[in-house]
């Protein structure tokens, strides 16, 4: 059993998000899903970026680690598109770390101001033509750290793994699983 702390994309904690915390819960996983926007959700992604550029990416990454304050040191921390930033300074800050599932984006370390953590894993999850997804920084990842392991989708959807948006890939969305899963297995 893994503890993750699943951050939502900037659509907000919808009820694909809500679902995909559920599959991972029924696999044995304890998962805490904590919503940065408290309780607003947007139907269409570019609102839901715009919301989340009116607060400030800097705001909902402090959000995040606040959050993150009453809750165990050795959590796996998960971010789907926008969640990926706090989800990795998290765990690139805050010791007993266990792992980073990232899903729709990627993420440089450096853009996070630091390092990554030697010997820390990492799961990235990203469609190859998907504008907001960041593919050529998961194949960077890829190649730089050792403990990154990077899984490429054909296709440009974005949010992907969310089933309650048009976007949602049921096919993609069930390797992601699959591989999520057992990356967490591996971890726990």
């Amino acid at each position: 059993m893994t503890e993750i702390l699943l951050f939502h994309h900037a659509q907000g904690l919808t009820a694909g998000v809500v679902s995909l915390a559920a599959r991972f819960q029924a696999a044995g996983h304890v998962v805490h899903t904590p919503d940065l926007y408290d309780g607003q959700t947007f139907s269409d992604l570019d609102e839901g970026v715009a919301h989340a550029r009116s607060i400030g990416f800097d705001v909902l990454v402090e959000r995040g680690v606040r959050l993150a304050e009453d809750l165990p040191a050795d959590l796996v921390y998960a971010g789907m598109s926008m969640g990926a930033m706090p989800a990795q300074t998290l765990a690139q800050t805050r010791p007993g770390a266990r792992g980073l599932l990232v899903l729709h984006s990627a993420v440089s370390p450096a853009d996070l101001g630091g390092e990554w953590p030697a010997g820390l894993p990492m799961q990235i999850h990203t469609m190859v033509d998907d504008d907001w997804g960041d593919a050529d920084v998961a194949r960077q990842l890829d190649e730089e750290l050792p403990d990154a392991e990077v899984f490429l989708y054909e296709g440009d959807r974005h949010l992907f793994t969310d089933d309650s948006l048009d976007a949602y890939d049921a096919e993609a969305s069930a390797q992601v699983e699959q591989r999520a899963l057992a990356f967490l297995e591996r971890i726990a």
